[in-house]
């Protein structure tokens, strides 16, 4: 780890691509840790998108990279039910935090959170995590590319730059499906003022009730990049937005010959709120079962060697904390006490935790009986 006097001479464009310097504004909040925050506010970014700000107890100061989440708890019909949700504010200013949250339809957690909490409310959350961070990707020429609420990591980013004085050359573009859904318009409007070598560019797909809009229509194109943002090839590209945006986005790049070696995107669908199904056997291929027990509740059941320990779990109708069910948060983190399982996470568990047994279970299959610490 990086000295603190070491911190202390980086440059500002230095410090926003450092992760120790991230580490030394406050008190590290370990990723699964849960902890209770209490809402201060609650504001209308759009018709259909609210900005929530936290403190921790005490205003203890709360330590992450721009870009990570937090995963928020609230207990709805009596079971606790955990969905992950980027932080939108900047850790330059610590003491509070906020997530930017878009209503879903039919989402259970963000529907929830639009309809119930308010000032003065209390909620678990756990992290913060995730690897979606200019710490993944240092770099001076950046090149921003966000749909809908896939706006709020790439928002943090900006803010912490701004923040530091960084000198760093950003494009911003972001995509929406009117000029009344561009979230925090006003404010991006506000840094590109601030920053010298900031650029914001919005595409909408039509003008809704602003005839007036005198931006882009359309979906982002190659010509658009190649028009627009000449030397994209020549950026690092941190992408987020739902999947079919960011596949779309990284297909684009990829046929015009830029270098994914210098694109990151967030590795969830930050649109999903519905847990995946678990996937169905293969017809005619044998299938190996192990058996699984959980050492708390005393639950046991078999599984399948294709299936996820999570995917299981939660079929034999045990009760097990999860959010992104890819590897990301650690909601699912739990003990492994016998048995090894295949892991492939993304990012959601260090080498230290998986050193003392720890397993996320939402990416981990057995290759044996297993027993678990739940």
């Amino acid at each position: 780890m990086t000295a603190l006097h070491d911190i202390a001479g980086l440059r500002a464009d230095q410090r926003f691509a450092d992760s120790d310097h991230w580490a030394s504004h406050g008190a590290q909040w370990a990723s699964g840790e849960s902890r209770r925050i209490e809402c201060l506010s609650v504001v209308d970014e759009t018709h259909d998108v609210k900005t929530f700000t936290f403190h921790s107890p005490h205003y203890h100061a709360l330590a992450y990279e721009p870009g990570q989440f937090l995963t928020v708890s609230p207990v709805i019909g009596g079971a606790s039910v955990s969905r992950c949700y980027t932080l939108s504010s900047t850790p330059t200013r610590p003491f509070t935090f906020s997530i930017t949250v878009k209503r879903v339809p039919g989402g259970t957690v963000s529907n929830w959170l639009h309809d119930n909490l308010r000032p003065g409310h209390a909620l678990a959350a756990s992290g913060p995590a995730g690897v979606f961070t200019p710490v993944a990707g240092p770099a001076r020429k950046l090149l921003y590319l966000s749909a809908g609420s896939g706006v709020t990591p790439l928002m943090a980013m900006s803010r912490a730059a701004a923040d530091l004085h960084a000198d760093l050359d950003i494009v911003f573009v972001h995509s929406a499906r009117t000029p009344k859904d561009i979230i925090f318009r006003e404010e991006l409007a506000q840094l590109e003022r601030r920053m010298p070598q900031m650029r914001t560019l919005f595409f909408c797909e039509g003008l809704g009730d602003e005839p007036g809009w005198n931006g882009p229509l359309g979906r982002l194109s190659l010509e658009a990049l190649q028009s627009e943002i000449p030397d994209f090839k020549e950026r690092t590209v941190f992408t987020c937005g739902p999947k079919g945006y960011m596949d779309a986005t990284k297909a684009l790049l990829a046929g015009a010959g830029f270098d994914l070696a210098r694109y990151h995107q967030e590795s969830f669908d930050i649109s999903a709120e519905a847990e995946p199904a678990p996937a169905p056997a293969n017809p005619g291929q044998a299938q190996d079962t192990f058996t699984v027990r959980l050492a708390r509740s005393g639950k046991t059941f078999t599984m399948r060697a294709d299936q996820t320990v999570l995917a299981a779990a939660k079929l034999a109708g045990a009760v097990v904390p999860s959010s992104c069910s890819q590897g990301v948060c650690g909601t699912c983190k739990s003990a492994l006490l016998e048995g090894s399982v295949e892991m492939k996470h993304n990012g959601g568990i260090r080498q230290r935790e998986i050193d003392k047994g720890l397993r996320l279970l939402c990416c981990s299959r057995p290759t044996s009986d297993l027993v678990v610490d739940l």
